[in-house]
């Protein structure tokens, strides 16, 4: 279950830096939101797990 996490993790990282590179600053900082709230359930979910 903690490799899901990870290559989970993993996709979100490329997909910002997907969306940070190719659609620049207009939407670059829609993208940040997403990620910054895919951060947050993230570790909200590995806490709920200890």
């Amino acid at each position: 279950m903690k490799d899901i996490v990870w290559i989970i993790i993993i996709l979100l990282i490329v997909g910002w830096l997907f969306g940070f590179l190719s659609f620049g600053a207009v939407l670059g900082n829609l993208v940040h939101i997403l990620l910054i709230v895919a951060v947050i359930l993230i570790v909200l979910k590995l806490l709920d797990k200890i």
